[in-house]
């Protein structure tokens, strides 16, 4: 019997006879489309398809979903385009492939930016139809489980992926056997050494503790029977990975960690599981403070659980999980246990409608986001596997991440909030906005009209969305302030020509706008703001009749007779066009050295290096300091003061000249001071061509016998 008949005799069991016709039609498509193609293994492509279609029927997802696993490479590796898709098989399981498909079309700059992109488009996807992360963690699946055919580096660069964002949200979606198994497949690929050693480990502990583990079974089933409750007990497996991770975190060796004995029990419904709570806990002592109700409180993925750890036989701990039969498949299956679109009514359970809130909460990271890169990094940090409870003034019941802040819970209430936010009460006391949450905590956030997020925030808060929105708000911040700045640099300017920018005409303005390639005067205003355009230049362009290059040529024309004369050239400084140009002698700025302009009446622009001294009490203001880069074509000599000390040597001073010399450096000034009979401090003044000039110069001058210090000379 051939693989699709297989298939489609699983699919009897719950899918009507004409949806699975469609799904075998979605087959021999999806096997007309990939012939001739082979997977690494040397298999005919199309089982790989075949075999994503099979995971998702475990999970008894519908038809479209099966057609789209059937068809999700069809896109990507075979030109078929969508259109050809939604025409054979409608548009949504068009929509569903499309939504998995890479975006192969483009070019990236690196495979970090490829992955990001192509994340992005299937969270998009994804918050239209969730089915679209379904087919994809399938998709994945049966990648990990296939991934002995691939070279190691890229099974590890998978595996990666898998482990920081595929695990995380199939844990997300509640679906923890699958998350469990992309979690061991990964820590196998990645690092195979110690998987092989925890497995060992493992099956080493298995066969010690059986007697222990049989007697502490019976005599949990036997408790139940005593107090007349219906469950089932079932010892409970860690997995490697889970092993390996408390390992790392906890820093514990092996044995603490498998010294405690995992229990389930499965009851038929919610008030068994508290009875049951009671007979276990009068069968073995509780730890203090161990108990977890997840059934009233569930976790933000929909599971729902009671968690004990008890003091067992011989005071080994216990762990036990109480839970109903249909916990347990919400538990194992999450989002699929319930399949939205099996339901003929559209009502949304629990764990649906927080599925629903968490994509919002995604679509919402991807709206403020600058770059898919930084979106992936918000999703990533909203992965977090623990949650911490807490309670708004109202009594309103906040899911967060674990280590969250006040400032985190203001942006989960709303994003107003957090960004008006100035100070927070725990517990009705006044508390820092840095402090992490704990569960059971009510929150009040105090907030002010026109107060602004604070860059300080970024280095402590958690969430995405609190991450995102700071961001974005202070990128705002930050255009409003250049514009505003931008605007009174140019007024100041056009006043000396006795105009305003009111009087110039839009035309003129049009014109220029288009000369610089910029969309709006805004743009061009917060370019002066920010120190990319000097204001002096884009006056002159703005009163100007003439062409661009003209005025160009008129402004440095200008600058150059201002100039006092050198042999050399005009020095390049990017944006300081029009601008009578000198270099500090209090620091010698040099290029390659971090430069600002500090513009004075007189004397133009003095170039100085970014930490020089001398501008401390002027460096809050920005009308008078600008931030310039060195242009890339600049070319001549720069003065640059250096201090040697030096052990007293006979024919040291004519080493270190001849060094100088060799080096390809001239040496303007030297003076010698004896500090003691043994050293001798050389104060140099010498002419380089950029830093990396007197790096060469400083290794040559270190290679000398004798040489203790060299430092540069700046205040």
């Amino acid at each position: 019997m051939s693989g699709i008949e297989v298939l489609a005799d699983r699919l009897e069991s719950y899918l009507e006879p004409e949806q699975i016709n469609q799904v075998r039609r979605a087959y021999f498509y999806a096997e007309q489309a990939h012939d001739g193609q082979t997977r690494r293994s040397g298999e005919p492509y199309v089982t790989h398809p075949l075999a994503v279609a099979g995971i998702l029927a475990d999970m008894r997802l519908d038809h479209q979903s099966l057609m789209a696993a059937m068809l999700h490479d069809v896109i990507e590796d075979t030109g078929i385009p969508k259109e050809a898709l939604a025409a054979q098989f409608g548009e949504t399981v068009a929509d569903l492939v499309d939504g998995v498909s890479k975006l192969t079309q483009m070019k990236f700059e690196s495979k970090a930016e490829a992955q990001a992109e192509n994340f992005q488009k299937m969270a998009l996807a994804m918050a239209q139809d969730i089915r679209v992360i379904l087919v994809k963690l399938a998709d994945r699946l049966h990648n990990m489980r296939t991934l002995g055919a691939l070279r190691p580096e890229k099974s590890r660069r998978i595996s990666r992926e898998t482990l920081e964002i595929y695990a995380p949200i199939a844990n997300r979606l509640g679906m923890h056997s699958l998350s469990t198994e992309f979690e061991d497949l990964g820590f196998k690929a990645m690092y195979p050494m110690r998987s092989r050693m925890i497995a060992q480990a493992v099956r080493d502990a298995r066969g010690n503790r059986k007697e222990l583990l049989n007697q502490i079974l019976e005599s949990l089933q036997a408790c139940l029977e005593r107090a007349g409750l219906p469950g089932t007990v079932v010892g409970r497996e860690k997995h490697l990975y889970s092993i390996y991770e408390k390992m790392r975190e906890k820093r514990r060796a092996f044995n603490e960690i498998m010294d405690v004995y995992a229990f389930r029990i499965i009851v038929d419904k919610v008030d068994t599981c508290y009875r049951v709570l009671g007979a276990v806990h009068g069968l073995y002592k509780p730890f203090p403070g161990r108990f977890k109700d997840y059934i009233a409180i569930p976790k933000a993925n929909g599971y729902q659980s009671l968690h004990t750890t008890l003091f067992g036989l011989h005071g080994v701990p216990i762990e036990i999980q109480i839970r109903t039969e249909e916990m347990e498949e919400m538990a194992n299956n999450g989002i699929a246990a319930h399949w939205l679109y099996k339901s003929k009514d559209d009502v949304l359970n629990d764990q649906h409608a927080r599925t629903r809130q968490w994509l919002k909460g995604v679509l919402e990271l991807q709206q403020s986001a600058g770059s898919s890169l930084e979106f992936i990094e918000n999703v990533k940090i909203d992965l977090f596997p623990d949650e911490v409870y807490v309670f708004t003034p109202k009594g309103r019941i906040m899911e967060l991440p674990k280590g969250s802040t006040p400032v985190d819970f203001a942006y989960a209430v709303h994003t107003d909030v957090g960004n008006s936010c100035i100070a927070c009460r725990i517990n009705r006391r006044l508390a820092p906005l840095s402090e992490p949450l704990e569960s059971g905590q009510t929150v009040e956030i105090i907030t002010a009209p026109g107060a602004r997020p604070n860059p300080a925030w970024l280095s402590f808060v958690t969430t995405g969305k609190a991450r995102s929105n700071i961001r974005h708000a202070l990128k705002h911040q930050r255009q409003s302030e250049a514009i505003a700045l931008g605007e009174r640099l140019l007024e100041k300017v056009l006043v000396s020509f006795e105009t305003s920018l009111e009087q110039i005409p839009e035309q003129r303005i049009q014109r220029v706008l288009r000369d610089y390639d910029m969309a709006t005067l805004e743009d061009l205003l917060a370019d002066i703001g920010l120190g990319n355009r000097m204001a002096y230049v884009t006056a002159r362009r703005l009163l100007s009749n003439d062409a661009p290059a003209e005025v160009e040529a008129s402004v440095r024309s200008e600058a150059t007779a201002q100039q006092p004369s050198s042999e050399e050239a005009p020095l390049a400084i990017r944006g300081t066009e029009g601008m009578v140009v000198s270099f500090a002698r209090c620091c010698n700025p040099i290029p390659g050295d971090p430069i600002v302009g500090f513009i004075t009446s007189g004397k133009g622009m003095v170039i100085h290096q970014e930490t020089c001294s001398n501008l401390a009490e002027h460096r809050g203001n920005s009308e008078q300091i600008l931030h310039l880069t060195w242009d890339k074509n600049v070319s001549g000599e720069f003065t640059v003061e250096l201090r040697v000390e030096l052990e007293h040597q006979r024919g040291i001073i004519a080493q270190l000249a001849t060094s100088i010399t060799v080096a390809d450096a001239s040496i303007d000034k030297i003076s010698v001071d004896e500090r003691d009979g043994k050293i001798s401090v050389v104060q140099l003044a010498l002419r380089v061509r950029g830093r990396l000039h007197l790096s060469q110069l400083i290794k040559r001058i270190r290679a000398l016998q004798g040489v203790v210090r060299i430092t540069r000379l700046k205040n």
